[in-house]
């Protein structure tokens, strides 16, 4: 691996000419091969070159024996490349040896041939001079020698009116004429270096001819004639002009239009005058004016050029070219139905002319009068073109039926024959005429009323019906032709208590709907009365409503909510408390009801006698109540009872028809047997619960209860003035009592007594909010709270017992007073203070929420003393 002496020759210095071809050899050097390497060397390389070039490569040329040679790529030159180059060549045998050393090749200067640049270096140059340019200088040869050596000039042929100067500038001698000179001069430049190598190019020289001379018209005409509406493209004259020139060849001359004309244009090339425009003879200006002036140029070149004008003038013809004419070209005319024979319709000669100049061309009548309906009319004559009915025409006539609208078509026709054979032959006879478009309306007058279809119509609708819903159509039609638009409308009946509009008619269909809920129990039948209207003429026709019934009604009981307490003793079979339901059901039979209790009832403890088959049932004690065994939990049980009105349907019907379901609410309180047995009979409390709701969009109800109230206040206030005022009068103090009248003390005695009475407390109940006791008397519904050390104040007891329910579903109380008292054996009179409690408890309060809300029941006088 070490370097060794491989490269016999090198390092070395040699030369290379510049511009030496690819291949040419630029030195040979030899490889020495080691002892111990059986298959020779790898060929050298050139590894680095200083500057970098890839001009040099090395090629084996015998035994061991390599050369380097030019590759030209890049072609070596000497003016613009580097002068020497320094070439690394590395070698490497088989077992490793290698060896590297530098081969320096000098690049040696050669003369070469002067070249041209620019243009002429890559084309021959053509120059263009104009006839009549004054000597000057026309070119710059630009040449070179690659060894910036002086350079020489000259130019072949001799005779000829250039010159080259020493500079490259090529002159021209003389002023140049096309006409007499060569159009065209080749000139031969040869550029000499000083030791005689030279390069030659040509360049061509062209002479341009130029306009000097004005060119001149050859056409003698000046006026033309030609017919009206005439078609594009039309030939009206041929100008034609020379140049001098162009006399040996075709003149290359121009041809335009210098004043404004619309009708005409002329060819720039030819000199041919066509038409281009429409031409009408009966429009102005041509009316009035019909001769056209039209001034022709004609130029040497399209612009700076000679030029020369002439004018010519072109006579326009009439012709019977416009067929007479009608404004408007459509009429509307409308006629009523029954219009008697020979009425005048419209007068078409005031609508109408014919345009053409030529008086035998504008000339007309009218013929022809076709169309749909059109024996119905008639023209009176062809020149005045009036027109006229025939004959009467009936809409609803069956010959009539459907026709409203007569179009009807008038021709206008040319009365002279415009024959143009003999003067103009390529016109031929022809008709010119003009068509008017006629469209009568007949119409219609209201000669007959709308009749219905029925005199009567009869719907069957099912109250359950909902609001919107279609429930019949009536239809009527009137014999005019075509058809009126009727109306519908309700003019009468159709209302109710609660409703003013139950029905709505489609005015346009007659379509019946309702706007409101039907109620079979409320109005079994409604009449309406019904319009059809033409917009004149109405008729009416009735429609009777029968609104079938349909079970929608819910079964109402009364109570819908009861409460009450029952002993724990209560004796199975017992009818508790007495308690009867009674239910109504406005659409359905007594016997259509059946009870029974979904919700509450836990182990089956009630039942209702009969469960069905009556409006009215009684709640029975099905079974005993068992706390001992643990069997019964519950000491309250609220009983939700259903009442349905399917007991009178079949298995099958109930699952068809519709079934309505009403409900009742109990609350049963179950009383354990007390310590001290006391003979009472158990009581119950009934607490009706009113509740007043009003819209929150209804702001003045507060404002007038609050109003009224406290109006109210002061009045019961100014009232009790007036009483106080008034006892105090009657009733002296007590020194003054011997002057009283007796009778006169007693009234003051027993007032007072009585409002004392009034006070009595004689029940207590939890206040479901504070939590704390207050006390009310159950015949005024007084309260105040309780103190903890004052007995409660009791009066003759009273059972308290639910009425039936007004009309508003608002419960009343009604209070009885109980069948039997005892007094306690250590009764005191009332005295005008204080009422001690002279009996054992008649009841005991208590506070159940229903739905958040507070319920209060009274003590009944048979409850047992003690604490359940």
């Amino acid at each position: 691996g070490r370097r060794s002496q491989l490269l016999k020759g090198l390092p070395a210095t040699t030369t290379v000419e510049e511009n030496a071809a690819a291949g040419v050899s630029v030195y040979t050097f030899n490889v020495t091969v080691s002892p111990l390497s059986s298959e020779g060397v790898a060929i050298p390389t050139i590894v680095n070159s200083n500057p970098l070039t890839k001009a040099f490569d090395i090629e084996p040329k015998g035994d061991l024996e390599y050369r380097v040679v030019t590759t030209g790529n890049p072609v070596l030159d000497y003016e613009t490349m580097p002068k020497s180059f320094d070439l690394q060549i590395f070698v490497e045998d088989t077992t490793g040896r290698t060896d590297l050393n530098i081969l320096t090749v000098q690049v040696t200067d050669k003369n070469e041939r002067p070249v041209f640049r620019g243009n002429m270096a890559i084309q021959t140059v053509a120059i263009y001079v104009l006839e009549g340019t004054p000597p000057e200088c026309i070119y710059q040869v630009d040449a070179a020698d690659p060894e910036n050596a002086e350079l020489n000039y000259s130019l072949l042929p001799a005779p000829v009116p250039f010159l080259v100067l020493e500079s490259g500038a090529i002159f021209s001698t003389k002023e140049l004429d096309y006409e007499k000179d060569p159009h065209c001069y080749f000139l031969n430049i040869t550029v000499t270096d000083p030791d005689g190598l030279s390069s030659s190019k040509t360049v061509t020289i062209n002479i341009i001819n130029i306009n000097d001379e004005r060119p001149y018209f050859t056409t003698k005409q000046r006026v033309y004639r030609i017919p009206e509406e005439q078609s594009p493209g039309t030939v009206v004259a041929n100008i034609t002009a020379k140049d001098p020139d162009d006399e040996d060849s075709s003149s290359r001359l121009f041809y335009s239009i210098q004043s404004s004309d619309q009708y005409f244009s002329i060819n720039p090339s030819t000199g041919v005058l066509h038409v281009t425009g429409r031409i009408d003879r009966d429009a102005f200006p041509l009316r009035l004016h019909p001769n056209i002036s039209v001034i022709v140029r004609v130029e040497d070149s399209p612009s700076s050029g000679h030029a020369r004008e002439m004018e010519i003038t072109i006579i326009i013809d009439d012709i019977n070219d416009n067929p007479p004419g009608c404004n408007p070209s459509t009429f509307r005319k409308e006629a009523n139905e029954n219009m008697t024979a020979g009425t005048f319709l419209l007068g078409l000669r005031n609508y109408c002319k014919d345009i053409d100049v030529d008086p035998s061309n504008n000339l007309f009548n009218f013929t022809g009068l076709s169309g749909f309906g059109s024996n119905n009319f008639a023209l009176e004559s062809t020149v005045s073109g009036r027109l006229v009915m025939t004959e009467n025409i009936d809409l609803e006539n069956p010959a009539n039926l459907g026709v409203e609208v007569y179009s009807l078509t008038v021709r206008v026709q040319d009365i002279a024959c415009p024959n143009y054979s003999s003067k103009y032959p390529f016109y031929t006879s022809f008709d010119i005429s003009y068509i008017i478009y006629i469209y009568i309306r007949i119409k219609p007058v209201n000669e007959f009323f709308p009749v219905f279809s029925n005199l009567s119509y009869e719907f069957n609708v099912p109250e359950i019906t909902k609001v919107g819903s279609s429930i019949g159509r009536v239809n009527a039609r009137d014999k005019d032709w075509p058809s009126s638009v009727i109306t519908y409308s309700i003019v009468a009946g159709g209302g109710s208590r609660d409703y003013t509009n139950i029905f709505w008619i489609s005015p346009t269909k007659g379509d019946v709907r309702i706007l409101a809920r039907l109620d079979y129990e409320t109005t079994q039948k409604h009449i309406l009365t019904v319009r059809a209207s033409d917009q004149e003429k109405t008729a009416t026709a009735s429609v009777t409503v029968n609104v079938l019934e349909v079970n929608d009604e819910e079964p109402v009981c009364s109570p819908n909510f009861y409460s009450f307490q029952i002993p724990v003793s209560l004796a199975v079979g017992t009818n508790i408390n007495g308690f009867r339901i009674e239910c109504q059901d406005r659409d359905s039979d007594p016997r259509s009801f059946r009870y029974f209790i979904n919700e509450g009832n836990v182990n089956n403890h009630f039942t209702f006698s009969p469960s069905a088959g009556s409006n009215t049932s009684r709640l029975i004690l099905a079974s005993r109540f068992d706390y001992e065994s643990g069997l019964d939990t519950n000491w309250i049980y609220r009983l939700r009872v259903y009442i349905t009105d399917d007991n009178l349907l079949s298995a099958r019907d109930k699952a068809t028809y519709l079934i309505k379901t009403g409900t009742v609410t109990l609350s049963i309180r179950v009383i354990p047997n007390p310590t001290t047995v006391i003979a009472t009979t158990p009581g119950f409390t009934v607490v009706t619960k009113r509740e007043n709701l009003y819209s929150e969009s209804a702001w003045y109800v507060p404002f007038v209860i609050t109003l009224g109230s406290l109006l109210l206040l002061g009045l019961l206030g100014y009232l009790g003035f007036l009483l106080a005022t008034w006892v105090r009068t009657r009733c002296p103090p007590a020194g003054k009592a011997d002057s009283a009248p007796l009778i006169h003390f007693t009234f003051c005695l027993s007032s007072q007594t009585m409002t004392k009475l009034n006070t009595v407390f004689d029940g207590e109940a939890r206040d479901p909010v504070t939590g704390k006791m207050y006390e009310f008397n159950t015949r005024s519904g007084a309260r105040r709270w309780k103190k903890s050390n004052e007995p409660l104040q009791l009066e003759p007891a009273v059972q308290v017992t639910p009425s039936a329910t007004d009309d508003s579903g608002q419960g009343t109380d009604r209070v009885e007073a109980p069948s039997q008292k005892k007094p306690s054996e250590k009764r005191k009179e009332p005295t005008a203070e204080t009422k001690a409690a002279a009996k054992p408890l008649a009841g005991q309060s208590e506070t159940s929420g229903q739905d958040g809300q507070s319920e209060d029941r009274g003590l009944s006088s048979s409850a047992p003393q003690g604490r359940y």
